[in-house]
């Protein structure tokens, strides 16, 4: 009896259905990722963010936006705690200013305890130290050492071609998005604002 070989079976599968099977794999794999992401927009929290556009557009994927947030910058707890590292996966707890939009209220590695009905969002640490944009809009460099630079996956906004201009150059202050963050913490961008008129929802699928 012939030995069991998967190389011998590889061989005598007509390269066409190799290929179609690996197709389909790669296209499940994407309706997941689809998926994943529709279901965070239906039943995912709402959270509104101020927002400032920081870079213009991409020639090669159409127009986008380059988004940072207050709440990009965080403050960490106390000084004995354990430092973070670039890479850090992290959790951020938010709550609301005066204004109704997404503040920081703490950052750490694992999921807060006690946080109830607070919204948790994930992130990495893409960076440690730097200014912090206050709830005024102003520039603060104090503690600039006790800070962590965080993406939350919220960072690039693509828009119809043509129009990524227009928001890169409007009024850091008029510019809001409307996030939607899930049970587990994960994010993706619903609306965007401009001057309070929705300018941009994004689809489901």
């Amino acid at each position: 009896m012939r030995p069991f070989s998967a190389d011998g079976i590889a061989v005598k599968v007509p390269l066409l259905w190799r290929t179609v099977a690996a197709a389909l794999v790669l296209g499940l794999a994407l309706l997941a990722l689809v998926e994943q992401r529709a279901r965070i927009l239906r039943n995912g929290t709402e959270v509104r963010l101020k927002t400032v556009p920081v870079d213009p557009r991409d020639l090669f994927r159409g127009d986008y936006v380059v988004l940072a947030y207050p709440i990009s910058m965080v403050e960490t707890g106390p000084e004995g705690a354990r430092p973070y590292q670039r890479g850090d996966s992290v959790f951020v707890t938010l709550g609301r200013d005066e204004q109704g939009f997404a503040r920081a209220l703490g950052v750490s590695r694992e999921w807060p305890k006690g946080s109830g009905e607070a919204v948790v969002i994930a992130g990495r640490v893409t960076s440690i130290g730097g200014c912090a944009i206050n709830a005024n809009g102003q520039t603060d460099c104090n503690r600039s050492g006790s800070r962590l630079r965080i993406a939350y996956g919220l960072e690039s906004y693509f828009v119809p071609q043509g129009e990524g201009k227009a928001i890169e150059t409007t009024e850091k202050a008029r510019i809001e998005v409307v996030a939607a963050v899930s049970p587990s913490g994960e994010a993706a961008i619903k609306r965007l604002l401009i001057d309070g008129k929705q300018v941009y929802q994004e689809p489901p699928y």
